[in-house]
């Protein structure tokens, strides 16, 4: 389970993904079947979050890391690679970007 923590040793990682309405659930059920049977089993892995707007247009995805070198290291994964490709054909984008905790209101 994701904790946000500061300071922390944890990577962030927070993928925003922009998509249709028609699409929005099939992307969805795709991430979380990687996160069911992949992404969670990898070494490092924290927890992670998926988040969808009212609108279904976008998706957020917030997962955390034991360190940087443990995400980089899934993105090589040649599953990684294909979950990706189809993450790529339901939306019209996807970035994950790494982030470190700067502050944290409790």
């Amino acid at each position: 389970m994701p904790r946000i923590v500061s300071p922390t040793t944890a990577q962030t990682v927070i993928t925003n993904f922009e998509v249709s309405p028609g699409t929005a659930q099939d992307l969805m059920d795709h991430l979380i079947e990687a996160y069911e049977d992949f992404i969670r089993h990898q070494p490092g892995f924290i927890g992670a979050g998926l988040h969808i707007n009212d609108a279904q247009t976008r998706i957020a995805n917030y997962s955390q890391w034991r360190a940087r070198e443990d995400f980089l290291a899934m993105l090589r994964t040649k599953e990684m690679r294909e979950y990706n490709r189809g993450f790529q054909s339901l939306c019209r984008s996807f970035e994950p970007v790494l982030y470190d905790v700067a502050h944290v209101v409790n």
